[in-house]
């Protein structure tokens, strides 16, 4: 072929090549705009609820959501996470008093002493739900949108069963055994000057990519990820404040992370979502609505990492065998326990 006959054939392989160049950059754009997806509206909280919803992922039956991504496999990998030997718990002392910030305590009485021993009794005043015990929502019934939880439970399914019919904290009776990793949010520049979180201040999901460069972890399918934020040091410096007054968390952009790596668990030394949510009150608590009721994705609340914490920094390892077994209760939305770190 000649000279001049190659110039067609290098015309149109570069048109070819320049209209690949625009796709691939257009392509690239569309992937940092859906990954970059941000939430401060309702009309985007609905969307993600629908867009991100697991519902008949594993069955409409299913009543493990997102824990079904914690295999064996998943199991043994963790097991092997545990070089020092260290359990740590991750879960706070149970108030036996009323207190501020809280609703209701747990009543502990004597039921009898005898010279062969002694027992008591415990009872809680109020819901362990709320901002003060340590404990695990169950995906389904706890939080619903418009009367619909998990995989489609309504309201009418709970009223005629007397308690959570499906996906309730009873399908978690053999426990929770996985990865987890604890992010250090005080470590993120300008967050946390007096080694805590300010009420109110909220990590994004971009936070959460930074976190996981500065702590060289990577969250992964079946992983529990836990949020510290210096909850319970800020309550020990300047004393306890009620969640109305704000609490620090994750922002409702999170749960596009969540699902897009898979996450099985989250969990917070606080209530999780952050407040004010940035979203109209009437709302609610947006992250735990997505979380439970759309992506099954169970909750801890109110754990208390300042021990973990302390073990993260001197090892410079933020990832652990994960540990944790909610009480065998029917038809319950959830349940107080602690969990553990084993490093």
């Amino acid at each position: 072929m000649t000279r001049s006959g190659l110039w067609p054939v290098v015309g149109r392989v570069a048109v070819t090549v320049a209209v690949a160049l625009v796709i691939a950059v257009a392509f690239d754009v569309r992937v940092q705009v859906q990954g970059g997806k941000t939430m401060t509206t309702e009309e985007d909280f609905r969307r993600a609820f629908t867009e991100l919803s697991n519902w008949g992922r594993w069955g409409q039956d299913d009543e493990l959501g997102a824990a079904n991504l914690i295999t064996p496999a998943k199991r043994k990998a963790a097991a092997a996470l545990v070089r020092e030997g260290l359990a740590i718990s991750l879960a706070h002392d149970i108030f036996q008093e009323d207190v501020p910030d809280g609703r209701g305590h747990l009543q502990r009485t004597l039921a009898g002493v005898r010279p062969g021993g002694a027992s008591d009794v415990y009872a809680f005043t109020g819901t362990y739900h709320g901002s003060i015990f340590s404990h695990l929502d169950a995906i389904n019934c706890h939080q619903m949108l418009d009367g619909k939880g998990y995989n489609g439970r309504t309201v009418e399914d709970i009223t005629a069963a007397g308690g959570c019919p499906k996906g309730g904290i009873l399908a978690l009776k053999d426990g929770v055994v996985t990865r987890g990793i604890l992010f250090d949010a005080t470590r993120l520049p300008g967050k946390a000057p007096k080694g805590w979180l300010e009420p109110g201040t909220a990590i994004h999901r971009s936070d959460l990519e930074a976190l996981e460069k500065m702590q060289n972890v990577k969250v992964g399918e079946g992983d529990v990820i836990l949020l510290y934020t210096g909850r319970w040091k800020h309550r020990a410096e300047v004393g306890p404040w009620k969640s109305t007054d704000g609490n620090a968390g994750w922002h409702g952009d999170v749960v596009y992370f969540l699902k897009e790596r898979g996450v099985s668990f989250i969990g917070n030394d606080g209530i999780n979502d952050v407040s004010p949510t940035g979203f109209p009150p009437a709302m609610g608590l947006p992250v735990h609505q997505i979380a439970l009721a759309s992506l099954g994705v169970d909750i801890f609340d109110n754990l208390d990492f300042e021990r973990a914490i302390e073990t993260a920094r001197r090892l410079n390892r933020y990832e652990f065998m994960f540990s944790a077994a909610p009480l065998r209760i029917e038809k319950g939305m959830g349940s107080p326990l602690n969990p553990l770190a084993i490093f």
